[in-house]
């Protein structure tokens, strides 16, 4: 007699390979390549470019003037403005450019643009500085041709230091111009 049919022995499972293929952009290792921590840059705040772009955000203008920009937005804010279209166009322009410079600003003292050099950060702080300049200038004028005793009486000193306050920052921005201009020329000439 012959033996019983054995049931079919399983194989042992053979070891698979796996091949893993991973590519990174340029962008990608740029950011892994540098440090995890924020720089912060005491000595930008020591430059023409730096005081100017504190100037502009007191002032409310750009860059170069943003303690006085926020001057220019806040005198006409605590007005009733509204009721005139100028000055609607003025405290866009001046809280518009605040809050850009703020960010400049930030991006500056934290080295960030160091991080991201894809972006053409002369360039941009051209085009940054340019554009505030020439819309601050007309928001400056729009704002000192609408400053009339006949118009408002009562808001008559807050408007009037206003396009004071705009003019001021229009050549911080001025003054950032120029400093991006100079720095974006040796840029493209090197």
């Amino acid at each position: 007699m012959e033996p019983p049919p054995q049931p079919p022995q399983e194989q042992p499972p053979r070891p698979r390979s796996h091949t893993v293929t991973t590519t990174s952009s340029s962008f990608t290792a740029n950011l892994s390549a540098s440090s995890s921590t924020l720089a912060y840059d005491r000595e930008f705040l020591r430059t023409l470019p730096g005081l100017l772009m504190v100037a502009e955000i007191v002032s409310g203008a750009g860059q170069g003037g943003s303690v006085l920009g926020l001057l220019v937005w806040t005198l006409i804010a605590g007005t009733e403005y509204f009721l005139y279209p100028a000055f609607g166009w003025v405290m866009f322009v001046a809280v518009f450019y605040w809050v850009l410079t703020v960010f400049f600003l930030i991006i500056y003292m934290t080295m960030t643009y160091t991080r991201i050099p894809q972006v053409p950060w002369t360039t941009v702080g051209l085009c940054f500085n340019g554009s505030a300049f020439i819309l601050y200038l007309i928001a400056a004028i729009v704002d000192a041709s609408s400053v009339t005793k006949e118009l408002d009486s009562h808001n008559y000193n807050s408007w009037a230091a206003s396009s004071f306050f705009a003019f001021v920052v229009t050549s911080c921005y001025a003054g950032n111009t120029y400093f991006s201009f100079i720095s974006w020329r040796s840029r493209t000439l090197q």
